[in-house]
């Protein structure tokens, strides 16, 4: 499995656990495809574990909106990248904020990829 692959199913899992009782491994069982890798496993389980964190730092970087006022997808494609760039050091910050954009433009709409790309952009320009 690519990492976008792994990123777009990790998006999947992410989305599922937005509001619901469901285990991180239920949800995980939920999406079918490709056996897992390790940054698959990580990236979902270190979102979920870190969540508090996540969307404490999101918050900081929004401008007149709160969090639970997102949609769900950019909500849930923020958490996700949010985690690579606080604990993954060794990914690019460019290339989460690229592949932000990418899930949202799979997922969301135009204006989903805009409003995430000006959301991260505060991130890289730290």
């Amino acid at each position: 499995m690519k990492r976008h692959e792994a990123r777009e199913k990790a998006l999947q899992v992410l989305f599922q656990l937005d509001n619901t009782d469901l285990t991180v491994e239920e949800a995980m069982g939920h999406i079918k495809g490709q056996p897992t890798n390790v940054f698959y496993e990580k990236i979902v389980t270190g979102t979920a574990e870190h969540l508090e964190e996540i969307d404490a730092t999101i918050e900081q970087h929004l401008e007149k909106w709160s969090l639970a006022r997102l949609p769900k997808i950019e909500r849930t494609v923020l958490r996700l990248a949010v985690y690579e760039l606080l604990y993954m050091p060794e990914t690019p910050k460019r290339v989460v904020l690229n592949e932000a954009i990418e899930l949202c433009k799979t997922f969301g709409d135009e204006s989903s990829s805009k409003f995430v790309n000006g959301v991260l952009s505060k991130f890289t320009e730290q």
